[in-house]
């Protein structure tokens, strides 16, 4: 069955249970070939991809989980996200969480529980294939918004072909240990992680779909 792009837009959400079934190399670069023809400012197509599959993404899983229980110093994103969330993004932010860990049975508080669901994220939600993008450091705003564009394009080839993704702002985080085992150049960064596989239906955290604001509270039309 082929799906319209409508179709795949309003089916495709975040997956956060994958089953283990491997995905085929051949599958995953078809996915990417379509995937690059997405948009970017005068066609500088800023990304580069690191794509783990075996015993490369089980080692990357280890060497990030175990890097996370020390206290490291590279908690937070080597690019500096230092702006502060307000509202009405707090409370967006704030709803959907509240509705996944009940989904999940984490009671608000249970900070253990918060700390091993966190961890999660570090195993591609057990999704058989994780993808980290990167972007060259001499690069400014305007190219996040083309990788942004080509994440999103991986996410709508995986739909249309029958897999689910997750993408993963978390990969930013303990970026050292990432970098490392991947042997990412220092004149990249980290942007974010993309887990790819196939959605484990029976999983109750699946069931979440998140909402999305009305038209009328963020077009503004003129001239019409």
């Amino acid at each position: 069955m082929t799906l319209s792009v409508d179709e795949v837009l309003e089916r495709r959400r975040s997956i956060r249970a994958f089953r283990p079934d491997p995905v085929p190399r051949e599958l995953v670069e078809e996915i990417l070939r379509v995937a690059a023809r997405a948009p970017s400012g005068t066609n500088i197509q800023p990304w580069k991809l690191h794509v783990v599959a075996g015993e490369a993404r089980a080692e990357l899983e280890r060497e990030v989980l175990a890097h996370r229980e020390t206290d490291p110093h590279d908690v937070e994103a080597e690019f500096g996200r230092t702006a502060k969330r307000k509202e009405p993004y707090t409370s967006r932010m704030r709803k959907l969480g509240k509705e996944m860990y009940t989904l999940l049975g984490i009671p608000k508080g249970d900070q253990e529980a918060n700390w091993r669901q966190w961890g999660r994220n570090f195993q591609f939600f057990g999704a058989p294939v994780g993808l980290i993008l990167t972007i060259d450091k001499d690069l400014d705003a305007m190219s996040y918004l083309d990788t942004g564009m080509f994440v999103f394009a991986i996410m709508l080839a995986a739909k249309a072909r029958g897999l689910d993704t997750c993408a993963q702002g978390a990969w930013n985080n303990y970026w050292s240990v990432t970098r490392r085992v991947l042997q990412v150049p220092d004149d990249r960064y980290i942007v974010c992680g993309l887990s790819l596989g196939w959605a484990d239906e029976d999983d109750p955290v699946n069931t979440l779909v998140s909402e999305r604001e009305p038209l009328e509270s963020f077009a503004t039309f003129h001239g019409f």
